[in-house]
């Protein structure tokens, strides 16, 4: 079975979340591969959350929908998925 990879944006519900710790849940919930820390605007930043997942019909929604459920957690936006070499 091949994979492929999977980025999502993850922005916090306020401006108060602390994004130490929305990482290591986003981590834990998830499994990310790779989390990364993108300035959006003024002092609000947006998680980066790439993941290696199944090609499989419906597992992006899955994988929103994990992100979704973690504490802190505002909005969640596909941003990218492709095929894994």
């Amino acid at each position: 079975m091949s994979g492929v990879i999977a980025t999502f944006k993850v922005m916090p519900a306020s401006m108060d979340v602390n994004l130490d710790f929305l990482e290591a849940r986003i981590r834990e919930a998830v499994g990310a591969d790779q989390v990364k820390r993108e300035p959006i605007a003024f002092g609000l930043v947006a998680l980066i959350v790439a993941k290696l997942i199944p090609d499989e019909a419906g597992f992006i929604d899955k994988m929103e929908a994990l992100l979704r459920g973690v504490e802190g957690v505002g909005e969640v936006e596909t941003l990218e998925v492709t095929k894994a070499l």
